[in-house]
């Protein structure tokens, strides 16, 4: 695998990493929205990444790299809560609060953060690789 296949790599790792962010953050934006109705209320979003690979025209190397499927609605269940005084409640007195599990996206947060640098710093390793490279033909 080239040089230039790693940069490739590292920078759809890091574009698929910051979907993941955005992502999370708009689930925690999002963690404490209330609804009158099913149908209305926030449901926490995750991306779907997929490994892609891609065969050079006529050539034997190839690259790996993420990329972004999808974003899918969590299927888990709302909580629902009996409120008759909320503005937002139903004429059943029901109110419904999103889905999203604030621990559980700070720990994705933090995972996809972590990430998101590896990459970086795998890019970073391959320019400065690169740079030796091409420092070693001149001397």
């Amino acid at each position: 695998m080239s040089l230039f296949n790693v940069l490739n790599v590292a920078g759809t790792g890091m574009s698929a990493q910051s979907v993941r962010l955005n992502t999370t953050a708009s689930n925690l934006a999002n963690a404490n929205s209330v609804s009158s109705n099913m149908e209305d209320t926030y449901r926490a979003r995750h991306p779907v990444f997929a490994a892609e690979l891609n065969r050079a025209v006529g050539g034997l190397n190839s690259s790996v790299g993420v990329k972004v499927q999808g974003i899918v609605e969590s299927n888990a269940e709302l909580n629902k809560e009996y409120a008759p005084n909320h503005p937002k409640s139903n004429e059943d007195g029901f109110i419904y609060h999103s889905n999203v599990n604030v621990m559980e996206e700070m720990a994705d947060m933090i995972s996809a953060s972590r990430s998101y640098q590896t990459n970086v710093q795998i890019a970073d390793a391959a320019k400065q690789m690169l740079s030796r490279t091409l420092q070693m033909g001149k001397g």
